[in-house]
């Protein structure tokens, strides 16, 4: 005996059909957009060229290597039906043809609170073993231009725990200055007296192109744990593919940008700034753009402001970025391109000199080589004279040393070469500064003025 169907009550015949159908109909409304599937037909050191594709400059695709294997490239120029794509990871099992798949992933980073003591790589992945990042929110890598109009000005100094700095080369927060140095002079032992030491809210530091090695001698001996609790690190070093460099100076900048429009006060400090610029020169010249000045070509000087301006002081009632970028300087040449362009697009620089290192006096400044330009901004009347004054002596002792080292100086021949030499010794040790040892704007400023109002002693035989 067949089973009797229920009957179904006309007038709810449609909402069972909607309820069935309710699955298809989302999709109907949200269809899929179609992916146009291209296929790999050269490879070139780094480069890969694709055909057949429709990707934007800085859209990503993915690659579909030997054995399913997945390489994540993105897009970085073109020419006619050609798209030229740079790997963000190392590159294993590429084929001629593969399969090329552009996907829908913006440049985007996860930031919040629980960045805070962890160490990351150029795709924001952690890389200290502490677990997944549990963050709330996304930002651009790019990052979004603010009205040079809407930023608020310099009125306030940062400390950053160094007397020479504090006293000499005053900073305001949201100032960017650059560190420039050769290598082996004591530029990353000064970053992490800074980090320690600083009294801003949160610390970023991005080690772009630097040697592997330095990367955990620096979180665990230059920070410690003292600086990791309030730090971010971002870190690719030199073995990393050019673009993935790249991204870790942009997202080391974006995170600093989070924390900034949440109305803290950052300290970005970046090392080093050439090296991005050496990344983005190769990716420039691998896809055939021509060179400009010493191998770099023109899209490096255009990335290099695109990237500093980004730090700064923030809209009305936010936060700000005080930045510290290392520009290494090849051959100790302080005309380097980078170096020469870094000085124009930066608010002061700070200069570490190899043969004040090699004398043996730490943190190796050469105080007339630097300068800051918002000094005049945020520093007192007296503060801005003793330091005037603190070098003008040291400059009469400098141009005159080799007569003072040989003996040929005769005491008495130039009243201010006279004054040097009796100043000297304390100027040195005013600049000079352990690197476990911390001095705050006000000591620093105190230890100056009391330099400067203090008479030096009349030379031993000297007549009076």
């Amino acid at each position: 005996m067949n089973a009797k169907v229920p009957a179904v009550d006309p007038a709810k015949r449609p909402l069972l059909w909607r309820e069935r159908f309710k699955p298809y109909l989302k999709r109907l409304r949200q269809p899929v957009p179609l992916v146009a599937e291209g296929r790999l037909t050269r490879m070139v050191g780094l480069t890969l060229e694709a055909v057949g594709c429709q990707v934007p400059v800085g859209g990503r695709c993915v690659v579909l290597g030997a054995g399913g294997q997945r390489i994540e490239a993105e897009a970085v120029g073109f020419a006619g039906d050609r798209v030229f794509l740079m790997p963000v990871e190392d590159i294993h099992g590429l084929t001629p043809n593969a399969r090329v798949i552009p996907t829908q992933h913006a440049r985007e980073a996860w930031v919040g609170d629980a960045l805070l003591g962890r160490v990351l790589d150029g795709s924001g992945r952690p890389l200290d073993g502490k677990g997944p990042l549990d963050c709330e929110a996304r930002v651009p890598l790019n990052g979004r231009p603010i009205n040079p109009l809407a930023r608020q000005p310099i009125r306030e100094p940062l400390d950053v725990g160094v007397r020479a700095i504090n006293g000499m080369l005053s900073v305001g927060r949201g100032q960017r200055m650059g560190l420039f140095a050769g290598s082996g002079v004591g530029k990353s032992v000064l970053l992490g007296m800074m980090t320690r030491f600083t009294n801003a809210d949160i610390t970023v530091v991005g080690l772009i192109g630097e040697r592997g090695r330095e990367v955990n001698e620096f979180v665990q001996n230059i920070l410690g744990k003292e600086g990791m609790a309030r730090a971010v690190v971002v870190a690719t070093p030199a073995d990393h593919p050019p673009l993935m460099r790249i991204h870790g100076a942009m997202l080391a900048t974006a995170i600093a940008e989070y924390f900034r429009d949440r109305g803290k006060n950052v300290l970005l400090l970046m090392d080093s700034l050439t090296r991005f610029a050496q990344a983005q020169r190769e990716i420039a010249l691998a896809i055939g753009e021509p060179p400009a000045t010493k191998g770099y070509t023109p899209s490096v000087f255009a990335k290099l402001p695109h990237l500093v301006e980004r730090a700064g002081n923030g809209d009305k009632g936010g936060g700000s970025i005080t930045a510290f970028y290392t520009v290494l300087t090849e051959g100790d040449d302080q005309n380097d391109p980078i170096a020469d362009a870094a000085r124009a697009i930066l608010d002061g620089h700070v200069v570490l000199s190899r043969r004040i290192a090699e004398g043996g006096r730490y943190p190796a400044i050469d105080i007339e080589a630097s300068i800051s330009r918002v000094m005049n901004e945020i520093a007192s009347p007296e503060h801005i004279k003793a330091a005037r004054r603190f070098k003008q002596i040291y400059s009469v002792y400098q141009q005159n040393r080799d007569l003072i080292s040989v003996g040929a100086y005769q005491r008495g021949a130039d009243p201010r070469v006279d004054e040097a030499i009796e100043y000297f010794p304390r100027l040195e040790q005013y600049l000079q500064q352990d690197m476990h040892e911390a001095f705050n704007i006000t000591k620093s400023l105190r230890a100056l003025e009391d330099l400067m109002a203090v008479a030096p002693a009349p030379a031993a035989g000297k007549k009076r």
